[in-house]
């Protein structure tokens, strides 16, 4: 019997909870710590992350590609055209507050853009971007 992941587990136990994105950022730097000693997390290597021009996909090489350069502007998905609300948690109160929908975002966002599944320490770091964003 496969057992999951104790960050599954965790997200799992909170799923229909509303949280902070500081908890769930917590969340991912727990997990992200398990796997680097002394990880914490970075709004720089965050934005950093944000920024970064991957070659996964042409028509979406970036985060930036469907959520601008300003995370506190509204997007457009890049392939469906359809409306996508801001991401930093200062335009989007909703934002990084439901521990399942993070998690089923970021394993589209990261397959389609980057690749591959994002680790805890780049969804960490991502969060705390997203949070300090003004």
């Amino acid at each position: 019997m496969r057992t999951l992941p104790p960050l599954i587990l965790l997200l799992a136990s909170l799923a229909g909870h509303a949280e902070t994105p500081q908890q769930i950022g917590k969340i991912y730097a727990t997990e992200a710590a398990t796997q680097q000693a002394g990880f914490t997390p970075s709004a720089k290597r965050g934005e950093a992350f944000f920024r970064q021009r991957f070659a996964q996909n042409d028509k979406m090489p970036a985060c930036t590609s469907c959520h601008t350069d300003n995370p506190l502007n509204a997007g457009q998905h890049a392939v469906t055209g359809k409306a996508i609300r801001p991401l930093a948690v200062a335009a989007n109160g909703e934002r990084f507050s439901d521990p399942a929908k993070v998690e089923k975002w970021f394993g589209r966002n990261c397959k389609e853009v980057v690749g591959r599944a994002c680790t805890p320490g780049e969804k960490a770091d991502f969060v705390a971007y997203m949070s300090e964003v003004r």
